[in-house]
C-alpha cells in the first residue's frame, strides 16, 4: 500500500507538503497541487482510508510511543510510563507500550493494527516525523513535547526555554557571573529533540538578558565521563584561571540528575562551597536531587493532560466520522488544544548566593 512518503517522493515534494494539499491548512501553489494529485492518481493512494475503517471500532486502549535503545536508562521514562498508565485507567483505557526506535514506522504499525484508539507520543523532535503519519492516517495522537509547528497536534510540555532562562536570571541576581549549562547530549541536540534545543535557547537568552557568561556543554550518560568533563570545565580552565572559574552549574540532562553530586565529588568539587548547582527537569520525589535548587518536571500533570488530549482527539474524530463528514487532520489540534506549563524554581538546602572567592 503506498504511503504519503511514496506520494511525496513521486511528486518531488516534502511529505508535509502532501499533508497540506490534503487538509488545506496552508496555501499551496496550483502547480504543486497538480503534481501531488498526479502522484496520488499514479500510485493509487487513498489517504486515511485505512484509518477510517479502523476507527469504526473502539479498543479502549491508548498506545504510549516511547522510542528507546535497548538497555539505555532514562530517568524520566519510567515515571512517565506509570503516570500515563494511571491517567489512562482513570479514563477507562488500558495502555499499550511501543518502544520502536523508528518513530514514524512504529507509529504507523500501531495506527494500522487497530490495537489502539489513540497514541501518546514521547521523545518529541522539533520536526517530528510522526506528525506526518498522524496527518496521513488521521490517527488521534497527542505529544509530550512541544514541536516547532505548535498547531500541528495537541501537546503538553514544560516551558524548557523559560526554565533555563529563569535559572540563569536567578543565579545572576544572586551574584553569579560565570556559569556552565550542562545540556542534553550532543546526540539529542543533533536529533533536534525539542526539550534539548529549547533549553539551550533559554540559557542563551538568559545570558543575553543578564550579561552573565554561560558556557554550554553536553552531558553524557557515564558518571565517570561527566566527572572528567566537569573537571575540565570547572577546575582546569583553558585560560589558566584568568577569569576565575565558573561558580554555578545548571544541569538539564535527566540521566545526569541522579549522579551529578557524585560526579562533582569525583571532580574535586563541593556544593555549595565551591559551586552552586541548579537542576532543570528533576523528577518529583527523586530524593537524590531534593537538596538542590531545581525546576521539577510536572510528570503527573503532563501525563494526565496529554492522555486526556489523546482521548479527546479520538472522540472528536470519531464523532466527526460518525456524523458523515470528512475528518480533517487539523481537527486533531484545533479541537483539543495545548498545555504549556510555566516553570517554578524550588529552593534547595542552600541559597543561590555565589561562593566566595
Amino acid at each position: 500500500m503506498p504511503t504519503i512518503r511514496d506520494v511525496a517522493q513521486h511528486a518531488g515534494v516534502a511529505p508535509s507538503t502532501v499533508s497540506y494539499v490534503f487538509n488545506g491548512s496552508r496555501p499551496i501553489s496550483e502547480e504543486t497541487r497538480r503534481r501531488v494529485q498526479d502522484a496520488v492518481d499514479a500510485l493509487g493512494y487513498h489517504p486515511r482510508a485505512s484509518a477510517r475503517t479502523l476507527r469504526s471500532s473502539r479498543t479502549h486502549v491508548i498506545a504510549l510511543a516511547l522510542p528507546r535503545p535497548a538497555g539505555r536508562r532514562n530517568a524520566v521514562d519510567g515515571p512517565f510510563a506509570i503516570a500515563v498508565s494511571d491517567a489512562a485507567v482513570r479514563l477507562g483505557y488500558d495502555l499499550l507500550l511501543t518502544t520502536s526506535q523508528d518513530k514514524a514506522e512504529g507509529l504507523r504499525r500501531v495506527a494500522l493494527s487497530g490495537l489502539a484508539d489513540a497514541a501518546v507520543l514521547m521523545a518529541v523532535d522539533m520536526e517530528d516525523a510522526r506528525i506526518d503519519v498522524v496527518r496521513e492516517l488521521a490517527f488521534p495522537a497527542a505529544l509530550i513535547g512541544r514541536p516547532a509547528d505548535e498547531d500541528a497536534l495537541p501537546w503538553t510540555d514544560l516551558d524548557w526555554e523559560e526554565a533555563a532562562a529563569l535559572a540563569v536570571r536567578e543565579l545572576a541576581a544572586a551574584g553569579h557571573r560565570d556559569m556552565v549549562y550542562l545540556a542534553p547530549t550532543e546526540e539529542e541536540v543533533a536529533g533536534r529533540r525539542s526539550y534539548a534545543l529549547r533549553g539551550i535557547a533559554g540559557a542563551t537568552r538568559g545570558a543575553r538578558g543578564t550579561g552573565a557568561t554561560v558556557t554550554v556543554a553536553h552531558a553524557v550518560d557515564d558518571p565517570v565521563e561527566v566527572a572528567r568533563r566537569l573537571r575540565g570545565l570547572l577546575v582546569e580552565r583553558a585560560d589558566g584561571g584568568a577569569r576565575g572559574r565558573p561558580t554555578a552549574l545548571i544541569v538539564q540532562h535527566p540521566s545526569a540528575h541522579h549522579h551529578i553530586l557524585t560526579s562533582m565529588t569525583d571532580a574535586g568539587l563541593r556544593t555549595p562551597e565551591d559551586l552552586t548547582v541548579v537542576v532543570i527537569g528533576a523528577v518529583p520525589g527523586d530524593l537524590s536531587g531534593r537538596r538542590l535548587p531545581r525546576v521539577e518536571l510536572p510528570v503527573e500533570t503532563l501525563a494526565g493532560e496529554v492522555t486526556r488530549l489523546a482521548v479527546t482527539a479520538a472522540t472528536a474524530l470519531r464523532e466527526n466520522t460518525v456524523g458523515g463528514a470528512e475528518a480533517g487532520p487539523r481537527l486533531l489540534a484545533d479541537t483539543v488544544g495545548h498545555l504549556l506549563i510555566a516553570p517554578t524554581l524550588l529552593p534547595g538546602d542552600a541559597p543561590l548566593t555565589a561562593p566566595r572567592a
